[in-house]
């Protein structure tokens, strides 16, 4: 049977558990891809490098949000391959920092701005001062990005993290951060308070303007990272609003979780949220494709691979796909995808070859 649908259609249908004209299939090619590859690679564009694999795009826009303050400011200053940010508040001036790395072409924290309990109120001041509100400018180049890639893939925004994943990622640290919310919980919780109604309120203006079908939460979860009580106690309620929010709206929550999440799987379940997004097969995750159908029948999956199967051959990544969707009681509600991003060991030619196989599967 040839295709009958577009790859946005095929998309929305996956993502609703519907019945698709063949399983989509996205790697995952971020900015330093091609830079590693070979010529003529070397040289294309996301876009270029998708259509000659023949993916099914997956493309991220502005939300159309701006944060407007009066009595604190975020200042960036980027200089030699260092990226410092200044929280300037009336309790203070927290500083993090940030180094970019050219190999992944991506910035990774080696400061944090929460340091000590006293900090808290600088930050917790910082998020309570936005006010967040629609940015006209930025929502017109999101109507512009879903015009122009049309049919040719789904489009997605990003609400943000929710606030205990923010906080271990980005503003205390995983060890500093554990230490503060064990021995300082109350003052800890003032913040994920203001963070979690900065949220909420950036949800509402995406889910009642910005043209995107997918709206993320971008965790990256993992009970590397926190236990399943910690992920019980705050993640799972604050998930549940800004799902609640964004279904009300008719579209869709997907939860970016890229980490181990068999323990979580029953939790994440009862969330409104229509798919797990970068869901990591073993031994890089820990949960294959057929406990996350057992325990999330509702749920989207969209993974199935991990980075260190695309390190393999083509037949052998096939082999291995071939099994574990052999293993399902049906193929809907699935996109097979790197999960995470794609490695750039990962040659074109295997990519492509994978890709014409997941096409020919039968649904």
């Amino acid at each position: 049977m040839g295709e009958t649908m577009t790859s946005r259609e095929r998309w929305l249908a996956a993502v609703r558990g519907q019945p698709v004209d063949r399983l989509p299939f996205w790697p995952k090619i971020d900015g330093a891809y091609a830079g590693h590859q070979a010529e003529p690679y070397r040289q294309m564009d996301n876009p270029a490098l998708h259509h000659w694999i023949g993916s099914d795009r997956h493309v991220g826009g502005p939300a159309g949000v701006r944060v407007v303050r009066s009595r604190t400011r975020v200042e960036h200053r980027e200089q030699d391959g260092w990226r410092h940010t200044e929280y300037r508040t009336p309790a203070g001036v927290l500083t993090a920092t940030h180094r970019f790395d050219p190999g992944s072409a991506s910035w990774h924290p080696v400061e944090f701005p929460v340091k000590k309990v006293s900090d808290l109120e600088a930050m917790a001041l910082a998020f309570a001062d936005q006010r967040l509100e629609l940015d006209p400018e930025e929502l017109e180049r999101a109507h512009a990005l879903v015009a122009e890639i049309g049919e040719q893939g789904v489009t997605a925004t990003n609400i943000g993290v929710s606030p205990l994943m923010d906080w271990l990622q980005h503003l205390a640290g995983i060890e500093q951060g554990h230490l503060l919310l064990s021995d300082h919980p109350a003052e800890v919780e003032a913040l994920f308070a203001v963070m979690h109604q900065a949220l909420c309120r950036r949800a509402e203006i995406i889910a009642d303007r910005a043209p995107y079908p997918l709206v993320y939460s971008t965790e990256n979860t993992s009970t590397t990272l926190i236990s399943p009580a910690l992920f019980r106690r705050y993640c799972h309620r604050h998930l549940a609003d800004y799902g609640r929010i964004v279904t009300a709206a008719g579209k869709h929550h997907i939860l970016h979780m890229c980490g181990h999440l068999k323990a979580l799987l029953p939790d994440i379940a009862a969330l409104p949220a229509a798919g797990i997004e970068a869901f990591t097969t073993p031994p890089v995750g820990n949960t294959t494709l057929g406990d996350g159908r057992a325990a999330c029948p509702r749920q989207c999956l969209i993974g199935g691979t991990n980075a260190s199967l695309w390190l393999q051959e083509a037949p052998a990544i096939i082999a291995e796909l071939e099994r574990d969707l052999g293993a399902l009681p049906h193929r809907r509600g699935l996109v097979v995808t790197s999960a995470g991003v794609m490695p750039p060991a990962a040659r074109p030619e295997t990519i492509r070859q994978v890709a014409e196989w997941v096409k020919g599967y039968p649904v």
